[in-house]
């Protein structure tokens, strides 16, 4: 994008699409994107990132709802594994579960407590 202003569409050569607010070129404001995969992005944006309040679902059906910062999870927000059938609803920094949150698994049962990611699992705190 050049230094478009405003409300547009925007469809790239690798066939993902924004349709959304603009400022300085930059996807800025309520918009939504959906990558040439079939992941789809409708929520806030500020300097090309995600930001704010969002949904994000990809081809899988996995979803994402809550807050974003700087591209990545963070703040309160529910993902909901369609293929595990797990759900986890609580705080996100950095993009992994971090403070309270509880997961439910398919078969119903619940975890409520801390998580913190540690290399490269999460633990409960």
């Amino acid at each position: 994008m050049e230094k478009y202003n405003g409300q547009g569409t925007f469809t790239y050569s690798n066939g993902d699409k924004y349709v959304g607010e603009v400022k300085d070129g930059k996807r800025n404001g309520q918009g939504t994107k959906t990558w040439s995969n079939g992941d789809k992005y409708v929520g806030e944006w500020v300097n090309d990132l995600k930001y704010g309040h969002g949904t994000f679902t990809n081809l899988d059906g996995d979803k994402y709802v809550g807050e974003w910062k700087d591209g990545k999870q963070n703040g309160q927000g529910t993902i909901t594994h369609l293929f595990f059938g797990e759900k986890y609803e609580g705080n996100w920094k950095d993009g992994e579960w971090n403070g309270q949150g509880t997961l439910t698994w398919s078969n119903g049962l619940k975890y409520v407590g801390s998580w913190k990611y540690v290399n490269g699992k999460y633990i409960e705190q």
